[in-house]
């Protein structure tokens, strides 16, 4: 019964978000990326290993946009896909 009287005997300390954890989007600046790679999880099925291009090309936009930490491609995953610049940096 004492346990539940102490409770300013411990403080709230913040910490960062855990790893994946980011800011949500809300300006729209990476939609496009986002709705290319839903459209292509509808027109296969939710099988998501098909997607991994749009994938690939909406972490990227979130990544150059600071909603989500630096991460190498490779360490994402994507290794296999890196050929250079992506085509959708340059169409902005």
């Amino acid at each position: 019964m004492s346990t539940a009287m102490n409770f300013g005997s411990k403080s709230f300390q913040p910490r960062p978000p855990d790893k994946g954890s980011f800011p949500l989007d809300h300006f729209g600046e990476c939609k496009r990326f986002k709705e290319a790679f839903m459209k292509c999880l509808r027109e296969n099925n939710s099988e998501n290993a098909l997607c991994r291009k749009e994938s690939k090309e909406y972490l990227e936009c979130r990544m150059e946009r600071q909603l989500m930490a630096q991460e190498p491609l490779e360490k994402l995953g994507f290794g296999d896909l890196i050929d250079g610049k992506s085509e959708t940096k340059t169409k902005f």
